[in-house]
């Protein structure tokens, strides 16, 4: 049997889009505990049950392997910081995101997109994880958008959905493989690579088939600007992408991140948001710019 590569099967295991959410219960001693997980589904609707995976990593997982009762609240678009919290933050988590107390006295997630209270049905050990099976005894459900996650990093389905109903738009992506980016020359100026104008609507699958039609092979991720540029007479959506190799094109080349601030770019719309992604790139935290091609605003994404 060929040995698999961990690392190469997380990544393929992260191509899936999943929600995020945090599982919570209280331990021995009544104190609130809780982790980020985006390994949850729903099991059955009668008896009503679902699961959670939390790993044997995790420094409360005999917490969760051996409750009685646990609860899951599906985090909404927006609540990137409790997510992150929840994922690594140390100290005391529960202090820096709002929550309350539900059925089985289990904290809750203030905001949340959807909330279960469950009591514990199965805890079945399954190699690096715990598969525990909850059969839900109370639930809240609000209407909204969840918060996303694929390749490692968030997505806002409601923004998205939002680019997608604005006019016709030039759409790009700024492709990085091994500390490069990807960039095409337009007379003699520096620009990400871009597919011409589409129509409101699927901006992501075109790009993607723009791309794939040039011969490119990029794993598109979350939307990264989106302005209107009064210089061109355009607007621009520019998505994050990521390639595991340096292919060389005929019509572009292969830039480092490093030298982006200092380029001469077809618009300075295009130089400030390089400009940014430069300065993103090296602290390795990233938001959606929405505005104009001179101001806006920045969303985080983690």
């Amino acid at each position: 049997m060929t040995e698999i590569d961990t690392r190469a099967l997380r990544d393929a295991f992260g191509s899936f889009m999943t929600g995020v959410t945090v599982v919570t219960t209280r331990d021995k001693s009544g104190a609130p505990v809780g982790f980020t997980a985006n390994s949850f589904s729903s099991v059955s609707l009668d008896p009503p049950l679902l699961l959670v995976c939390p790993g044997k990593f995790l420094s409360s997982h005999d917490n969760f392997a051996e409750c009685e009762h646990f609860a899951v609240n599906i985090l909404a678009d927006g609540q990137q910081d409790i997510s992150n919290t929840f994922a690594g933050f140390k100290g005391d988590r529960f202090a820096k995101a709002a929550n309350s107390e539900g059925h089985h006295g289990l904290p809750l997630i203030d905001g949340a997109l959807a909330q279960f209270c469950c009591e514990t049905h199965q805890a079945i050990p399954a190699g690096d994880h715990t598969v525990l099976i909850g059969k839900v005894n109370a639930f809240t459900h609000a209407k909204g958008n969840g918060l996303g996650y694929v390749n490692g990093s968030y997505f806002s389905l409601g923004l998205e959905r939002e680019m997608d109903a604005k006019v016709p738009t030039v759409c790009g992506a700024i492709i990085e493989a091994n500390g490069k980016v990807l960039l095409e020359r337009n007379d003699g100026a520096l620009r990400p690579v871009q597919i011409a104008s589409v129509e409101p609507g699927g901006q992501r699958n075109r790009l993607a088939e723009g791309l794939s039609g040039r011969g490119i092979n990029a794993q598109i991720e979350q939307v990264y600007s989106s302005f209107n540029d009064i210089e061109t007479n355009l607007h621009y959506t520019f998505f994050l992408a990521s390639s595991d190799r340096n292919t060389p094109t005929d019509d572009a080349e292969w830039i480092s991140v490093s030298d982006l601030p200092d380029l001469t770019y077809a618009s300075r719309g295009i130089h400030h948001m390089m400009t940014r992604y430069a300065v993103e790139a090296r602290e390795g935290v990233f938001g959606l710019y929405l505005g104009d091609a001179e101001r806006g605003e920045i969303h985080s994404f983690r």
